[in-house]
C-alpha cells in the first residue's frame, strides 16, 4: 500500500501529516501528488470528499519551502480561487495545518467581511493567497492585490464556479496572472464549458479521475419516501424520533425554505442552525461551529453546503427538496459517509418533484429504494420508454391561462342584433305614449322631466 513518504515529500511535510495522523494516500492524493510536485499542470476529476485539498496543498507547500522567497508587497506566490466562502475558509486551515513546520504563510480573502483586516494581512505580501473570485477582483481594484508573481494557480471546484456565474471573473483573472506559470485544475464534473475554461488555462495537463461524479458512496445508504409538499416538515420531525440521527444536514432548495425549517425545528424544541447566501459570513461560522460542535443537531442548508463543508461525523443527509441538477444529488449525500464511516440519506420527494428523483436515477444508473412511512404517498408505477408522466384524464380539460385571457366576452345586450334578442311577449311590452306638441311632464316632486314646449330650457341647477 503507497504511503506518503513514497511520494517524495519533504520531512516537514510527513511531520506534519503525522501530526494530523494521516498516513495513506487517497487515489486522488496518489495520482496527482507527484505532477504537481515535478511542475506539471494537472487537472484532476473528483468529487468533494475524496481529499483532493491535500492533493495540490501537500506538494506546493513542498515547492514553496524548496525555494523559499518573498512575494512582495501586495503579491503572492501561490493563488487558489474557490467558489464558496466555506470552501475558502477550509483550504485555507488545510494550508497552515500541512504548512506549520515548513514555515510558509497563507492568507485567506473573501466577501461577508470587511475588506480593512484583509487587506492588512497582504500589505507585506503572502506565499499563498486562497481566494473567492469576487473579493479578489475587489481588492485588485483597489490596488491592494497584485497577481504579477504568482508562479501556481489552483482552481478548485471549477464546475461550481461555473454555476455560480463567476466565469467572466476567472476569463479576467487568468489575463491578471504570468502566462509563465503552473495550474491545477480541479472539477467534479467535466461538462463542455468546463473542458473549454480547462483549455484556456491548462498548457500540456496530466490528466487525474476517481471516482466518477455519477457513483455515490458505497457507505451511503439510500432511500426515498414519496410525501406530499404540505407534510415534509411533519415527517421531519417524525423520522427525528431516531436517535440513530446524532448530526444531520439538511438541504432545501430555497434560503427562506431554510429559515422556515429552522423555525419550525426550534418551535418542537429540535437544535438547528441555518446556512445559506443571506447569512451574514459571522452567522454562518457561529452555525457552522454549533454544529461541529454537537450544540446543533442538524444544520439545515442551500446547495452552497453541498461543497466546501467539511464536518466530521455526519451520521445522516436529507434531502428535504431534491436538487434540480442531478449531480447535486451526489455531492449532497457525500456529506455523509466520510473517512471510512457509514452514513445514510433521506431524500423527501414530491409528486411534482418524480422528474428530478429520475434523473437522479438515470445519473447514477440505480433506483434509489423507496421507504414507506405513516406520511408516504402512493408510490408511482415506473414508466414506461416513451410513456406520459401522468395517464390522460377523460375529464373536460381547463382552458389554459392564455387561452382564457384571449377568448372574448359574451356580448352584451345592446351590441346584440334584433335577431339575437329574445322576442318579448305582447304582455311585457310597455304601451306606447305619444308626446304631443307643447305638453310638459312633471315628476312627483315638480321637476320637469320632458318637455315639447318650444322655448329655452330652465338652467341647470348647480350641484351642491
Amino acid at each position: 500500500m503507497t504511503k506518503f513518504s513514497d511520494l517524495g515529500l519533504s520531512a516537514p511535510i510527513l511531520k506534519a501529516l503525522a501530526a494530523e495522523g494521516y498516513e495513506t494516500p487517497t487515489p486522488i492524493q496518489a495520482q496527482a501528488i507527484a505532477p504537481v510536485l515535478a511542475g506539471r499542470d494537472v487537472v484532476g476529476l473528483a468529487q468533494t470528499g475524496t481529499g483532493k485539498t491535500a492533493a495540490f496543498a501537500l506538494p506546493i507547500i513542498d515547492r514553496l519551502a524548496a525555494n523559499h522567497r518573498g512575494a512582495g508587497a501586495r503579491a503572492c506566490r501561490v493563488l487558489v480561487l474557490a467558489p464558496t466562502r466555506e470552501l475558502a475558509a477550509q483550504i485555507g486551515d488545510s494550508f497552515r495545518a500541512y504548512g506549520k513546520f515548513s514555515n510558509i504563510g497563507c492568507a485567506v480573502v473573501f466577501g461577508g467581511v470587511p475588506i480593512g483586516r484583509q487587506i492588512k494581512a497582504l500589505e507585506r505580501g503572502v506565499d499563498v493567497l486562497v481566494a473567492t473570485p469576487g473579493r479578489l477582483l475587489d481588492l485588485i481594484e483597489q490596488k491592494k492585490c497584485r497577481l504579477d508573481q504568482v508562479e501556481i494557480l489552483v482552481l478548485d471546484e471549477a464546475d461550481h464556479m461555473l454555476d455560480l456565474g463567476f466565469i467572466h471573473a476567472l476569463k479576467r483573472i487568468a489575463q491578471l496572472v504570468p502566462a509563465k506559470r503552473q495550474t491545477v485544475f480541479f472539477s467534479a464534473t467535466m461538462p463542455p464549458p468546463i473542458a473549454e475554461l480547462a483549455a484556456k488555462f491548462l498548457n500540456d495537463p496530466v490528466q487525474v479521475a476517481v471516482t466518477p461524479v455519477s457513483s455515490t458512496a458505497e457507505r451511503v445508504e439510500q432511500a426515498v419516501i414519496h410525501v406530499d409538499a404540505a407534510r415534509k416538515q411533519d415527517l421531519l420531525h417524525d423520522i427525528l424520533g431516531d436517535k440513530s440521527i446524532s448530526r444531520a444536514l439538511v438541504f432545501t432548495r430555497t434560503k427562506h425554505g431554510a429559515d422556515r425549517v429552522v423555525k419550525r425545528l426550534a418551535a418542537a424544541g429540535i437544535a438547528a442552525e441555518a446556512i445559506h447566501g443571506n447569512k451574514s459570513q459571522g452567522q454562518r461560522e457561529r452555525a457552522l461551529e454549533a454544529f461541529k460542535r454537537g450544540k446543533a443537531r442538524l444544520l439545515v442548508a442551500t446547495e452552497i453546503a453541498a461543497r466546501g463543508i467539511d464536518v466530521d461525523n455526519v451520521t445522516h443527509v436529507i434531502n428535504f427538496d431534491l436538487p434540480d441538477v442531478p449531480e447535486q444529488y451526489v455531492h449532497r449525500i457525500g456529506r455523509t459517509a466520510r473517512a471510512g464511516e457509514a452514513g445514510a440519506a433521506i431524500s423527501f420527494c414530491a409528486p411534482d418533484e418524480r422528474d428530478n428523483l429520475r434523473g437522479i436515477e438515470r445519473l447514477t444508473k440505480q433506483a434509489v429504494p423507496v421507504l414507506e412511512t405513516q406520511f408516504s404517498l402512493t408510490t408511482p408505477v415506473p414508466r414506461q420508454p416513451g410513456e406520459r408522466s401522468e395517464p390522460r384524464s377523460n375529464a373536460p380539460r381547463k382552458p389554459s391561462r392564455d387561452a382564457r385571457r384571449t377568448k372574448r366576452a359574451p356580448m352584451q345586450n345592446k351590441e346584440r342584433s334584433a335577431g339575437d334578442r329574445p322576442p318579448e311577449r305582447a304582455s311585457e311590452r310597455a304601451p306606447r305614449q305619444e308626446r304631443v306638441a307643447g305638453e310638459e311632464r312633471r315628476d312627483r316632486k315638480g321637476n320637469e322631466v320632458w318637455s315639447n314646449s318650444p322655448g329655452p330650457r330652465p338652467a341647470r341647477r348647480p350641484n351642491r
